[in-house]
């Protein structure tokens, strides 16, 4: 098998054209290609005139692969080396494990173990993912806000209400474990090989009930509406937990904790704080959402292709590093998305973008975002930096009318320093 990087290919390609490509770079007749597999797809925009797929493939040739492999490695072709599948030995625990949280890490914490044969036991403060979406719709429509399930609390954690985007960069078998099961669980396949993956808040929800529904197969046990308020520690090391359901305190032996909260958690953070869990400030950023036409976005992107149907709603990634050391960046961009309220705190307003598998909205959206030194913040308390944030999003539900809607200003607007009147 022959790996090929960086491979260029015209938008319109079909199997027959993309041989021909490959036979090229390859310097042998087409007739030689006999298998293609594309591992990686990705729009190269460097030449507005000439957009293309970049790929990464890998090949079967007839002949000698040694000799077709002979000098071309500055070329970006390689042999390629066979992964061996991530796999957990089965390790006997005195104890099930117990893994608190059950958003992306959570769950596939809990999946690796349950292939172990570990029996874990997750513990997730939100609903059932079935349940979160009809109070999340609820909390949209009418304001009235749930602190127990919302956009950032119950099954698939916050990224259920996301675009389900998968930073995977280097493929290591322990990504290809999460995507492999992704597909496993209904994502699209296409998620195996593109550059930017995604599987869309539509159709997250159906995926990570299936993968919840495999780790119970498999033994494992998954408590929804479950709040962890404590933990009990001996000598250094966790001896148990306490928790609450149903309006009942309940403790539970656990020698094997997995801490999997998410960065929303905070009232859970002030709790372990409080059972002796060591902690310390880090940087972190704040920010928010800028919104524009997805058309723009496709225009500036690809030029005279912006409308070629090969291509999908494009993206794009921002950052700039300023002379007073701090960096100015976007995250979690969302093309054909739109901006919804996230907050799961009352009086506080959060805002997060979405967007469905399609990625056919009108809009596109991304966060914008500054650093946050903790040089910056008030006290040297670990804690510091959520009273931080509390502040800006107290000031911002004031800001937008105190009912969970974000204040708006256009772009031109603020750059001004101007209210926005209008649309």
């Amino acid at each position: 098998m022959i790996k090929i990087t960086n491979l260029l290919v015209p938008l319109n390609y079909d199997q027959n054209s993309l041989k021909g490509v490959i036979a090229d770079r390859l310097e042998i007749e087409v007739g030689r290609v006999v298998g293609v597999e594309i591992t990686n797809l990705s729009v190269d925009v460097s030449d507005k005139e000439d957009v293309r797929f970049k790929m990464t493939v890998i090949v079967n040739v007839t002949g000698s692969e040694k000799e077709v492999l002979q000098g071309k490695k500055k070329l970006g072709i390689t042999r390629d080396e066979e992964q061996v599948p991530y796999h957990v030995d089965p390790k006997e625990l005195k104890e099930r494990p117990v893994i608190i949280g059950f958003g992306p890490a959570g769950i596939f914490a809990a999946l690796v173990l349950a292939e172990a044969g570990a029996r874990p036991i997750v513990l997730e403060r939100g609903s059932d993912v079935e349940t979160r979406t009809q109070k999340v719709a609820e909390f949209w429509q009418t304001g009235h806000l749930d602190t127990k399930t919302n956009v950032q609390f119950g099954e698939g954690g916050a990224g259920t209400f996301s675009d389900g985007k998968l930073k995977v960069g280097k493929r290591d078998a322990r990504k290809m474990k999460v995507l492999t099961e992704l597909v496993l669980a209904g994502a699209p396949e296409e998620i195996m090989y593109l550059g930017k993956p995604h599987v869309g808040t539509d159709r997250l929800k159906e995926t990570i009930k299936q993968i919840r529904e495999k780790i119970i197969s498999l033994g494992g046990e998954v408590h929804f509406d479950t709040l962890v308020t404590g933990l009990e520690i001996k000598a250094g090391q966790v001896r148990g937990l306490t928790y609450e359901k149903n309006g009942e305190s309940n403790s539970l032996i656990a020698e094997n904790v997995i801490l999997a909260i998410g960065n929303s958690a905070r009232d859970t953070l002030v709790k372990l704080m409080g059972c002796g869990v060591s902690m310390e400030q880090k940087n972190f950023s704040v920010g928010l959402r800028i919104e524009h036409t997805q058309a723009m976005i496709n225009q500036i992107q690809y030029g005279r292709f912006a409308s070629s149907p090969a291509l999908s709603a494009a993206d794009y990634k921002m950052v700039v590093h300023l002379e007073n050391g701090r960096g100015v960046y976007t995250f979690c961009m969302c093309p054909g998305g739109e901006v919804v309220a996230a907050t799961s705190e009352e009086n506080a307003l959060v805002t997060n973008g979405i967007s469905d598998f399609a990625r056919d909205g009108r809009n596109a959206n991304t966060a914008l975002l500054v650093t946050v030194n903790t040089s910056d913040l008030e006290s040297t308390d670990p804690l510091e930096g959520i009273r931080f944030l509390k502040k800006i999003e107290a000031a911002a539900f004031v800001a937008g009318g105190s009912n969970y809607k974000a204040p708006v200003q256009k772009l031109d607007d603020f750059l001004r320093g101007e209210n926005s009147t209008s649309f």
